[in-house]
């Protein structure tokens, strides 16, 4: 990771950190810094220098590197020791090397790495919901739940970050114009449980954001744990939140045709929740595939295949290398032209 604090501080920094606990009840797992030095925390120029190629240790352990825009340099960086991509976004233009196990955080990612590293190692992992989603949210169904003091205070919840500026600028208006209590989280939250809990309706709409920064939604969490927490969900079906979302079935798509149809539909929603919330065991069999437990179990499976791929290249064996695309369509301008003159 470039770092664990600070400005590195952010959703995607606790997915890693909670996948580094689930990979540490599995093999003996570090978080190693990059960018910023912390203590406590080994360095990796530090530690590339300790270990340097051709020494016993510098083989010896499987780096996984994930943060996307620094991929490139990170895998130059490790030429020469084992390495896997933990992929959450994709679109950030760059090419893996030949070899290179993708751990893809959704099928959106998955697909994306099966067309430009189609002969690569390639494994569906995705993020874990962590457990207190689970035990703490408030689903109807859900009887061991903690009920949020003061029941679901909050008509709609709308996190800032990564919103479109269609619902900040013209949807929160229109339904505080209908009387709805409207909050639109900014900042940091300590208990996001707790606030989860407190909503009727969660509209989260990140399309926008992702289509501007020219890489994709990589899973999209806050979906996922709107729904665990029992909440009516509008979303935008961009990248991974197709993965699991379908409208009119889990959740419901936001910005559906007319400002006017948006808001009359998450009027109706807060007036009547259950008549909008998924079936409970579609919705459960959601959860449970993105438990902590099921999770830990797709990591060791793919590990072990890993350690296998490792081995055999490390014994000599050369991995499989796709056309480039210019041989592609060489080939194909060949035939097209062997057809003509046949």
């Amino acid at each position: 990771m470039p770092g664990t604090s600070g400005r590195y501080r952010c959703g995607g920094l606790l997915v890693e950190q909670q996948t580094a606990r689930l990979l540490a009840e599995l093999v003996p797992t570090e978080l190693v810094t990059y960018r910023q030095r912390e203590p406590g925390l080994p360095y990796l120029g530090h530690l590339l220098r300790a270990e340097p190629l051709g020494s016993p240790a510098a083989t010896d352990s499987l780096w996984i590197v994930s943060w996307g825009f620094d991929v490139p340099r990170q895998l130059r960086a490790l030429r020469g020791r084992p390495v896997a991509y933990h992929a959450h976004s994709s679109g950030y233009g760059f090419r893996l090397p030949p070899g290179v196990p993708v751990l893809a955080v959704s099928r959106n990612t998955l697909g994306y790495w099966g067309q430009w590293a189609s002969r690569n190692p390639l494994f569906l992992v995705p993020n874990a919901l962590e457990a207190s989603w689970i035990a703490r949210g408030d689903r109807p169904h859900n009887f061991g739940a903690e009920p949020a003091p003061g029941g679901r205070s909050i008509d709609v919840l709308i996190q800032r970050r990564k919103t479109s500026t269609y619902v900040l600028e013209q949807l929160v208006p229109a339904l505080r114009a209908r009387g709805l209590t409207v909050l639109v989280q900014d900042g940091w939250v300590e208990d996001l449980v707790g606030l989860f809990n407190s909503a009727k309706v969660v509209v989260y709409d990140s399309a926008d954001h992702w289509r501007c920064s020219g890489v994709s939604e990589g899973f999209g969490l806050p979906p996922i744990e709107a729904l665990a927490c029992g909440c009516v969900l509008f979303s935008s079906l961009n990248h991974a939140l197709a993965d699991n979302l379908d409208p009119g079935g889990l959740a419901h798509q936001i910005g559906m045709g007319s400002l006017a149809a948006d808001g009359e539909r998450i009027a109706a929603a807060v007036a009547d929740p259950a008549a909008w919330l998924p079936a409970p065991r579609r919705l459960e069999e959601l959860l449970d595939e993105l438990s902590e437990p099921r999770l830990r179990q797709r990591w060791r499976q793919a590990l072990e295949a890993i350690n296998i791929h490792i081995d055999r290249l490390q014994a000599g064996e050369p991995p499989l290398r796709p056309p480039s695309l210019l041989q592609l369509r060489l080939e194909r301008w060949r035939q097209r032209l062997a057809r003509r003159l046949a």
